[in-house]
């Protein structure tokens, strides 16, 4: 990795943002033992960028729900700073990607996006991924909805950081 994204990747590796341990691990943490492979029931999908890992969600809100995780222990999406800006596209990036190797190709029918604490059921940074948006059951509407105080979209979050840096 090279340029702005390995930036990005040190930044938010050394940030505090919610590390772990000092190995960015915390054994406590569920998505912490499945990026390391310690939870044998969850499958992990293909993923191409060696600092995140894909796996479906055990409570899916659409045909595809997938959650891209960072391997390293990171906070919630709240933590974030200007300099997290890469890893959030490398996110979205593996989440399109994930879609496509599943069959599904209309990334204009995709929502991505994190919960806004305190409505996070883990505390560790989590892309969703859904899609298609379209068929989202009514439930999932309300969990996933675009616009609430409790879920913002990655490019919304993108627009926040880059808001935030313009400010300071």
């Amino acid at each position: 990795m090279a340029g702005p994204e390995a930036a990005g990747a040190a930044a938010a590796e050394g940030s505090g943002a919610g590390n772990g341990g000092r190995d960015g691990y915390d054994g406590k943490c569920v998505f912490c033992r499945i990026a390391r492979r310690e939870e044998p029931s969850t499958a992990l999908l293909p993923c191409e960028d060696e600092d995140l890992v894909c796996f479906r969600d055990i409570k899916p809100g659409a045909p595809h729900h997938y959650l891209v995780v960072p391997v390293k222990h990171m906070g919630n999406c709240k933590t974030l700073k200007t300099e997290h800006i890469p890893l959030v596209k490398r996110m979205m990036e593996v989440g399109k990607a994930v879609l496509q190797k599943n069959n599904f190709s209309d990334l204009n029918d995709v929502r991505m996006g994190f919960h806004w604490p305190p409505f996070c059921s883990i505390a560790h940074l989590h892309l969703h991924v859904l899609a298609p948006a379209s068929q989202l059951g009514f439930l999932s509407r309300i969990y996933y909805r675009i616009n609430s105080y409790w879920f913002i979209t990655a490019e919304q979050l993108i627009e926040r950081l880059q808001n935030e840096n313009a400010a300071s």
